[in-house]
């Protein structure tokens, strides 16, 4: 069976990515699995995810998906680059995917691999670490890397979704992964997920108690109006405000969190002491150096107490969030070939050792953070991690 792997966080699952699936499926001959590894319940802006990573799993196989495992937090919380270093990780491991598909403003696989071939030469890497020596934010810095190595054609770094699907085949080179590369054309029409079709504009809405339902296929919406319903979202950081502050306060050392540099550990800990709100702290923090995004990510790490060290670290086992019939059948094909342990049900977590049963704790205290934003109070008992299995949609 051919299958095409999607990194991806479906927050949430909208009609562009139904429509990046079934681009993807048809460029691959229309026979084939689609295997999506998907953020958990925190999402790579620094955010809780607007629904619980089960939910969200649900909508995808219920819309043309086959399998979901799921990108563990450390890695969901990381910059693009181990956001795709992790997640194609974890698709190469799996042992039966044949290829990476990512949307794209270019279209061009054969200049985006040219790109990711001269960004990652030692040359750009030289004039990165200059750039940064001086002062300007990483994407400043790796632009104008990029113009030296690239010249006019470093206008492809431009584009956002450009940029990441760089780092998804700068990942593959250094893994040595045999996954080959594809990429879906990005381009604002009507059909590729742009617009108002995207996951922000869904998520406002959303956050504001609207129902954006014809922006999404109708069973992604019908499972969001379920969660809605039972009152486990929509969720956000701003919905979990106290449970932040209480844990920043008490945290201890800044300086072990991902992308702590240049004293803002010590910038963190002084206004994480001092403020009264999340948005206050972050204004504090904030320098013309750093994106928001970056330090939302720092200080949703210091309150999951992850580590530098924990998000350097690659993937360690798989856990499987969703799958239909089709993807059953994938499964059992990956047990046979998978290089890390496939998790299904929780209880054989406790079996990991070393670093991937840390991980997995992580992942369950992560869980339990994460449940506190729900508006319903008996949604909120802790261990839920140790008693959910997969999504399984046999429809």
């Amino acid at each position: 069976m051919k299958a095409a792997g999607i990194i991806c966080e479906y927050n949430p699952f909208h009609l562009g990515h139904a429509w990046h699936i079934e681009k993807t499926r048809s460029a691959m001959g229309g026979d084939c699995a689609i295997v999506g590894v998907m953020s958990g319940n925190f999402v790579q802006r620094g955010d809780f995810a607007v629904f619980n990573k089960l939910a969200r799993a649900g909508m995808a196989v219920s819309c043309g998906a086959d399998l979901v495992v799921e990108l563990p937090v450390p890695f969901a919380l990381s910059s693009a680059e181990g956001f795709a270093r992790a997640g194609v990780c974890i698709l190469d491991a799996l042992g039966v995917c044949d290829a990476v598909s990512f949307g794209s403003e270019s279209g061009d696989i054969g200049a985006l691999l040219g790109a990711a071939e001269a960004i990652a030469s030692p040359e750009a890497g030289g004039l990165i670490k200059g750039w940064l020596s001086e002062g300007l934010p990483y994407a400043a810095a790796l632009q104008r890397a990029a113009d030296g190595v690239m010249g006019r054609e470093s206008e492809i770094f431009m584009s956002p979704n450009n940029l990441l699907g760089i780092e998804y085949l700068k990942a593959a080179a250094e893994l040595g992964s045999p996954l080959r590369p594809m990429t879906v054309k990005r381009a604002g029409g009507e059909h590729d997920g742009c617009a108002g079709w995207s996951a922000s504009h869904i998520r406002k809405s959303l956050l504001r108690g609207e129902a954006p339902w014809q922006l999404m296929p109708e069973g992604a919406a019908g499972i969001c109006r379920g969660e809605i319903a039972a009152g486990r979202g929509p969720a956000s950081l701003g919905r979990c405000e106290l449970a932040i502050l209480s844990r920043l306060r008490a945290a201890g050392d800044f300086a072990a969190l991902p992308g702590a540099a240049e004293g803002l550990d010590r910038r963190f800990k002084r206004y994480a002491a001092t403020e009264p709100t999340v948005e206050a702290i972050l204004e504090k923090v904030k320098t013309k150096r750093y994106a928001m995004s970056r330090l939302r990510r720092m200080l949703l790490c210091a309150c999951l107490g992850i580590t530098a060290e924990d998000a350097r670290a690659l993937p360690q086992y798989i856990r499987v969030l969703a799958l239909n019939r089709t993807g059953m059948k994938l499964l059992g094909e990956a047990r046979k070939k998978a290089r890390l342990p496939i998790i299904t049900k929780p209880a054989s977590a406790r079996r990991l050792p070393g670093r991937a049963a840390r991980l997995f704790e992580l992942e369950a205290a992560a869980t339990d953070f994460y449940v506190l934003a729900y508006q319903n109070e008996g949604e909120r008992s802790g261990g839920q991690e140790w008693r959910q299995t997969p999504i399984i949609n046999l429809d």
